[in-house]
């Protein structure tokens, strides 16, 4: 079956949930121009599995035009009845860069009580290169969610602020591996002297993955 425009046009105006969520999935096979242009109605679609998909692609997509791109995330991020419509949206505006979501992706991080948002909004921050992030990742890595301080960890390595080594030496010792693994990708992206014995503890690791990392690093 040859995916044409008008087919993908037909699956997203069906009123069957199916039909439209083929037609999402489909605008993957079209031209990227094309496929912004077509994924703006499903973004608004009534059932909230076919916005979650559309507005995922949006990651990709979105950099066909920015600033509509960033007012339509900017909508569902804050407004989605949908905690996970909501999430995606952190995740595209942080994927796009779009610095001017940061304040906003700020104050939803400080007010919302779903965890799910909170971690995509600190994984956002950290590649969209605003170095305000690093006072809400700071705040991030106190949370009682481990998945949650988790990402925050490579947050930081990625945000480049050296502040963060002080912050991150605390979870060398970290009883959960994976944390601790991620701690050993972020020194050895902040780099610096004072990581050095940070790094030469994790590379002594009992769980193999995490010393492989740190001797890499070191």
């Amino acid at each position: 079956m040859t995916i044409t425009p008008e087919s993908v046009q037909q699956l997203l105006s069906s009123s069957d949930l199916g039909d439209r969520l083929s037609g999402v999935n489909q605008l993957r096979k079209l031209p990227p121009a094309i496929a912004f242009e077509l994924i703006q109605a499903p973004i608004k679609d009534s059932n909230s599995r076919v916005r979650y998909a559309a507005v995922s692609q949006m990651a990709t997509l979105g950099e066909q035009n920015l600033e509509t791109s960033y007012q339509v995330l900017h909508y569902h991020l804050l407004n989605d009845p949908e905690i996970d419509v909501q999430a995606a949206a952190a995740d595209a505006l942080g994927a796009l860069k779009l610095k001017d979501a940061f304040d906003d992706l700020q104050n939803l991080y400080n007010t919302t009580p779903e965890w799910l948002v909170k971690l995509s909004i600190v994984a956002a921050v950290g590649v969209i290169e605003e170095p305000r992030a690093f006072e809400l990742l700071e705040t991030a890595l106190q949370d009682d969610n481990s998945l949650i301080q988790t990402v925050a960890i490579s947050a930081l390595g990625e945000l480049g602020d050296r502040r963060a080594v002080s912050l991150l030496v605390p979870f060398v010792t970290n009883s959960d591996w994976q944390i601790r693994y991620r701690v050993a990708q972020a020194l050895g992206r902040l780099g610096g002297s004072e990581v050095e014995m940070s790094l030469k503890q994790l590379a002594e690791d009992e769980v193999e993955i995490v010393a492989q990392e740190a001797k890499v690093k070191v």
